[in-house]
């Protein structure tokens, strides 16, 4: 087992990383025996995962409850948030509880903002079982929900306690699910590190069969990265903001499609071929360079063209309303070379346009 940090002062947390991570003696970081937690997981997971954790919980001493929501995007909405804040209350756990999430980023995301609310806010830890969720969705205490008119537009920062990530959960997963992780871990690759690029283009087979070696070096390198970027700017008032590249289009095809319908890696991986291209029609990215992230995300398996049902027009409303959004001013993440990338604001709206129908 491997251990990082996220380094925010009195805020810091442990990255716990490794095989059977759940069962490592005092793993549940800041429980004790005999303190109170709120298992909050989904249906799905109920039942593959939630006994052996359960397990390795009580066997710690720690007196544990649970809700059990429904599994998927479209069911991240404040109704959930209120069927967690009501088995919190029902089964009577005070300002010492600790919320407990076991799941993807959906799950992650419903059970950090119910934690930063409940009572004013109290403890939660991460423990994350899709690829997406372990690579980036559980680390850097972005909470949320969605609102019919945008994505994650009710939420806080709410930093966990700590981080468990255990990859055997990934052999869980659908191969869908697998691929769309794959999505944000060639995202930082992009954005951070050529030669964490140059890794992804000889070595993706091996994360496509969940070679141990090469996903735990992938998991530890997103999580490297994303924890320095944390530590630097935890409330996304500068670097933290290319963390968001591809998300600004692809935000628009999961609120157009219907939360669900789209993964949410298979929608940023639409979304970082038309940021990508955006650059490229600006001058700044390569072509040849356009051409490499192109063939990775084909490579993997991901969808590189938008919804067909969906107009190049009828994306700018959605982005508009994106969070990054100044003064009714756009801005976007595109990267400038493969292992660096920049927020652009003032971008001609044809530009935009015409990178979107490219990718259509």
């Amino acid at each position: 087992m491997e251990q990082l940090k996220v380094v925010l002062g009195k805020r810091s947390y442990p990255i716990s990383i490794g095989s059977d991570t759940i069962e490592k003696e005092n793993i549940f970081y800041p429980l004790n025996p005999g303190n109170q937690a709120m298992l909050v997981t989904n249906k799905t997971l109920a039942n593959l995962l939630k006994d052996k954790v359960f397990f390795n919980l009580r066997k710690s001493g720690i007196k544990i409850d649970q809700v059990i929501i429904s599994d998927g995007e479209q069911f991240k909405t404040l109704n959930e948030v209120e069927m967690i804040i009501s088995a919190l209350l029902e089964k009577k756990h005070s300002r010492d509880t600790t919320l407990i999430a076991l799941g993807g980023g959906v799950i992650g995301d419903l059970t950090g903002f119910s934690a930063s609310i409940y009572q004013r806010g109290v403890p939660f830890i991460q423990i994350p079982t899709t690829l997406l969720s372990q690579v980036d969705a559980s680390i850097g205490g972005k909470t949320g929900v969605n609102h019919v008119l945008g994505k994650n537009m009710i939420g806080t920062f709410w930093q966990p306690s700590s981080v468990i990530i255990d990859i055997n959960f990934l052999k869980t997963l659908p191969y869908n699910e697998l691929i769309s992780g794959i999505s944000e871990i060639i995202k930082y690759a992009i954005i951070f590190d050529e030669s964490f690029f140059n890794w992804l283009e000889s070595n993706i087979e091996k994360i496509l069969v969940l070679d141990n070696d090469a996903i735990c070096f992938c998991i530890k390198k997103c999580c490297e990265l994303k924890s320095k970027i944390i530590s630097l700017d935890e409330r996304e008032k500068n670097f933290r903001a290319l963390l968001n590249f591809g998300h600004t289009y692809g935000h628009a095809i999961e609120a157009h499609s219907g939360y669900g319908n789209w993964l949410h890696g298979e929608a940023i991986s639409v979304g970082m071929i038309m940021a990508s291209r955006t650059s490229e029609l600006l001058g700044y990215l390569k072509k040849s360079e356009y051409n490499r992230i192109l063939y990775l995300f084909k490579k993997v398996g991901l969808p590189i063209k938008g919804p067909k049902n969906m107009s190049a027009v009828s994306y700018l409303p959605y982005m508009m309303r994106d969070k990054k959004v100044i003064s009714g001013e756009m801005r976007l993440v595109l990267p400038i070379s493969i292992g660096k990338a920049k927020v652009f604001s003032g971008i001609d709206k044809n530009i935009i346009l015409s990178a979107i129908k490219d990718a259509q």
